[in-house]
């Protein structure tokens, strides 16, 4: 009797077998279908943080620390901290744009900064908020606290910003 009951459960094993060989096949024709993307030569980095880091670059209320990850990636990815100078001065900083890029994402590190997306009106981001602005949307930075601090991540790191007023 020992022997029979071995024997469905043998049989149902190899039954079940060839379905997950199945799933695990249709896997690859799923993947076939993504882009594929060339493999960036990528090396260790690390960056330890400091107020001298900080370096005027693009605008005037803003101060950018490099993390050496566009050199990390061979310029594949480009992440740096933002510090914006304090007052915020709306004519100067709230003038529409848009950034040519693959991918964006930001984290606010300290503070709070308003922005304004396209489609998505005014957004108050505040210490812990992280977006994804898509490529070439169209925004603009509206206010922003005296200390606050962003985290962006650019693909590619080399990309172009382009001023609509």
């Amino acid at each position: 009797m020992a022997k029979t009951k071995a024997k469905p459960r043998a049989a149902s094993r190899a039954q079940a077998r060839p379905a997950a060989r199945r799933k695990t096949a249709a896997r690859p024709s799923t993947r076939a279908k993504s882009k594929a993307r060339p493999r960036a030569k990528q090396t260790f980095t690390v960056s330890h943080p400091s107020e001298t880091d900080f370096a005027g670059e693009l605008r005037r209320y803003a101060k950018y620390r490099d993390l050496g990850i566009s050199a990390a990636t061979d310029g594949l990815v480009q992440a740096h901290v933002i510090q914006f100078v304090p007052p915020c001065l709306p004519e100067e900083v709230s003038k529409l744009h848009y950034h040519d890029v693959e991918f964006q994402m930001v984290y606010v590190l300290k503070g709070w900064i308003k922005t304004e997306l396209q489609g998505q009106g005014g957004i108050t981001m505040r210490a812990g908020s992280c977006w994804i602005q898509p490529p070439r949307i169209k925004h603009k930075v509206l206010d922003y606290s005296d200390d606050c601090q962003v985290l962006e991540i650019v693909l590619p790191a080399d990309f172009k910003t382009v001023e609509l007023e």
